[in-house]
C-alpha cells in the first residue's frame, strides 16, 4: 500500500509540473499592420473590441509612418493623417483588452516605394543616401540601379533631429513603451556614391544605426524593435537577399544592443532562424505573412523552441507576430469573411491559423491527458 501511495503522489506531481508548464502562454501574440485610413478608424477600434481582443492579440504594431498630424514637424504629415484624438480611441480599446499598442515608423529603409518617394526624402531631399538614382515614371524589379526602396543617410548630420522629433512625438501620443523603426529590406547603405558612406563598413552602419535609436529610446524607458533580415547572412545560409543580407550587413547582430526586439519574418518556408537570434541573446519573434501552413509550422517550431531551450534561452523566444501588408480596411473585410479562412493563400487564413493554433497549444497542454 505504502509504494502504491507513493508511485500515486509521483504521477500526480508528475503531471501537476506538466500542467504548469502547460499554462505558460507565448507572451506576445501580435498582428502588425498598417494604421487605418481616417474613414476606418472606428471600425478599426470595434474590430480591435470584437476580434482581436476575443481573439486573445495581446500586441498590435501599428505602422504610422506619416499617417500623423505631427505637431513637431508639420511639413512631414502624409495626405489626411490621423489626429490625436483618432490615435487615443484606438489606445483606449487596446487599454480595454489589455493589448499592447506600438507605433512604427520605417527608419533607414523604406523611404520610398515604387513610383513615389515618401515624405522624408521628399521634404528632405538632401538626406537621400542615393540622389543620383532617380525615381522611374514605372517601377520594375530587377532594374539597373538596383532600387528597390530608397534609404536616408545615417550619417547626414542633421538626419536625426528630423526623424527623432517624429518618433518623440509617436510614442508620446502611443503612451508606448516600445517602437517598431522598421529596417527592413535595406539595400542602399554605404552606397559608392554616397560623400559621406562611401567606402565604409556596411555592418557597423547599420548597427550604429540601430544602437543610436535604441539609445535614443531608452532616454524614455522605451525598447526598440526592428526586422531581423539585415542580420541574417543571405549567402551562408541560402536564404538570399530578401529575408537576409547579401550586402554585408549580417555581423551587425554582434554589434548591436541586446535588448532590440528581433522581429524574424519568413513567408515561404518555416526557417528556424529564431534560434540564431535567441543565441545571441535577444527577444525575438517569428513573423508569418501569408500561407497558413506556413503558419502552422511557425507556431509550433516557437512551442518547441521555448520547450526545448535552456531556461536562459526560453524566454528570448517571445511568440508570434502575424504581419499583414494591405489597408487595413482591406484586412478586416477579409478576415470578417469566412470564406477567406479556409483558403490557402491569405493574409486572413494566416492570422486564423495562427490564432487557431495557439489556442490549439493551449488547450492541449492545459489538459495534458
Amino acid at each position: 500500500m505504502k509504494s502504491t501511495k507513493i508511485i500515486t503522489i509521483c504521477i500526480l506531481t508528475f503531471f501537476n509540473s506538466l500542467l504548469l508548464v502547460a499554462q505558460e502562454k507565448l507572451p506576445v501574440k501580435g498582428l502588425c499592420i498598417a494604421a487605418p485610413s481616417k474613414e476606418y478608424v472606428n471600425e478599426f477600434v470595434q474590430f480591435i473590441d470584437d476580434e482581436l481582443g476575443p481573439d486573445g492579440i495581446n500586441t498590435l504594431v501599428l505602422r504610422i509612418d506619416f499617417n500623423y498630424t505631427y505637431v513637431s514637424r508639420p511639413e512631414l504629415r502624409g495626405n489626411s493623417p490621423l489626429t490625436k484624438k483618432e490615435i487615443k480611441d484606438i489606445l483606449a480599446v487596446c487599454k480595454k483588452h489589455n493589448i499592447d499598442l506600438i507605433p512604427q515608423i520605417n527608419l533607414l529603409g523604406h523611404q520610398s516605394w515604387a513610383e513615389k518617394t515618401n515624405k522624408l526624402l521628399e521634404v528632405y531631399p538632401e538626406f537621400d543616401e542615393t540622389p543620383d538614382v532617380v525615381i522611374p515614371k514605372k517601377y520594375e524589379w530587377p532594374n539597373d540601379d538596383g532600387l528597390y526602396c530608397k534609404s536616408y543617410c545615417p550619417l547626414h548630420p542633421k538626419v536625426h533631429e528630423v526623424v527623432f522629433n517624429l518618433v518623440d512625438e509617436i510614442v508620446d501620443v502611443f503612451e508606448a513603451t516600445s517602437f517598431h523603426a522598421g529596417m527592413d529590406e535595406v539595400f542602399y547603405l554605404a552606397h559608392p556614391n554616397c560623400e559621406r558612406c562611401n567606402g565604409r563598413d556596411p555592418a557597423e552602419l547599420f548597427a550604429n544605426e540601430v544602437n543610436k535609436i535604441s539609445n535614443h529610446l531608452s532616454q524614455k524607458n522605451i525598447r526598440l524593435w526592428i526586422w531581423g533580415d539585415r542580420l541574417i547572412d543571405g549567402k551562408t545560409t541560402g536564404i538570399g537577399m530578401w529575408e537576409a543580407s547579401m550586402n554585408n550587413t549580417a555581423r551587425a547582430i554582434d554589434l548591436i544592443n541586446k535588448s532590440v526586439v528581433i522581429c524574424d519574418w519568413h513567408y515561404e518556408n518555416a526557417l528556424p532562424t529564431a534560434t540564431l537570434f535567441a543565441m545571441k541573446g535577444f527577444d525575438v519573434l517569428t513573423c508569418p505573412w501569408r500561407k497558413p501552413e506556413i503558419t502552422k509550422t511557425q507556431v509550433e517550431m516557437t512551442y518547441f523552441f521555448r520547450k526545448n531551450a535552456t531556461e536562459k534561452m526560453k524566454e528570448h523566444y517571445q511568440g508570434m507576430l502575424q504581419t499583414v501588408w494591405s489597408p487595413a480596411k482591406k484586412f478586416m473585410d477579409e478576415y470578417k469573411n469566412e470564406k477567406n479562412r479556409s483558403k490557402e493563400q491569405s493574409q486572413a487564413a494566416s492570422f486564423h491559423t495562427m490564432i487557431k493554433t495557439i489556442h490549439e497549444n493551449e488547450l492541449k497542454e492545459k489538459d495534458p491527458m
